[in-house]
């Protein structure tokens, strides 16, 4: 029995393991007023681009674009969290 595939599959593996160990530290900053809406959607915006830069020539690589994506919808939590955050002890 001959496995097909398994080239492209050790490719794509290297290609994901490359570019998780390149993400792992700081992809970027963004600044944001907490008690603006528009201010706070710009700076996920940002977020995003940043990742994606980050992740760029790597669109048919699904293992990374599911990285990226995770690592978006995380940032975004964070982004949102720091927000409400910030609201609050401005309240107090």
């Amino acid at each position: 029995m001959k496995i097909k595939g398994l080239d492209k599959l050790q490719k794509t593996l290297k290609k994901a393991a490359w570019a998780a160990a390149d993400a792992d530290g700081d992809i970027g900053t963004v600044q944001f007023d907490p008690n603006d809406p528009a201010s706070i959607a710009q700076a996920i915006t940002s977020m995003e681009a940043m990742v994606d830069a980050k992740f760029d020539g790597s669109e048919n690589n699904l293992l990374i674009r599911q990285m990226a994506d995770a690592l978006k919808e995380k940032s975004r939590e964070a982004i949102l969290e720091r927000a409400a955050a910030a609201r609050l002890k401005g309240s107090a």
